[in-house]
């Protein structure tokens, strides 16, 4: 199901970007010329009347867009898992001392060596979605993989330097 995000424009404010939840409460952002945003909640029995406004930091709206961003994207991949028997999905984080650390991802091999499928990597407050294989890993990235348990515990060993080839 596709949500609908209204745009309205504020004169000599801003825009204001609205959605209403499943639930039936509306949500908004006002991003305001000079830059500023705000998290709005409004009253579910007034529309018109906001209940309350959070100013938001850039910093602070970049973490909140990440979070949910990322929270949805293990829920899709949670969602898979249920659709497909045997097929997992885990986070393993890349520790410092890993051989990989400021490599590519293309020289794990891992999908050819373990059948577990490295979808995303989580990096300080950053998800990136498909890595190819360019993608060069740093120390404490988390990475996202789906594979089945054999298939994870052989990538979570090439990760971590456990294995030879």
């Amino acid at each position: 199901m596709r949500v609908r995000v209204e745009q309205t424009p504020l004169p000599g404010i801003g825009v204001r970007h609205d959605l209403v939840t499943s639930s039936g409460r509306t949500v908004g952002v006002v991003s305001h010329r000079n830059g500023r945003r705000d998290l709005v909640l409004y009253d579910i029995d007034d529309p018109d009347s906001c209940l309350a406004s959070i100013p938001l930091t850039d910093d602070e709206a970049e973490a909140l867009a990440d979070v949910l961003g990322a929270s949805l994207m293990l829920g899709q991949l949670a969602g898979l898992r249920q659709q497909a028997s045997g097929l997992l999905t885990e986070q393993i984080a890349l520790p410092a001392g890993s051989p990989f650390v400021r490599r590519k991802l293309g020289d794990t091999r891992t999908r050819t060596r373990t059948g577990a499928s490295i979808v995303a990597v989580m990096r300080d407050r950053e998800v990136i979605a498909s890595p190819g294989p360019e993608f060069v890993f740093e120390a404490n990235d988390v990475v996202v993989a789906v594979g089945t348990r054999q298939g994870l515990d052989g990538a979570t060993a090439i990760l971590a330097g456990d294995t030879e080839d």
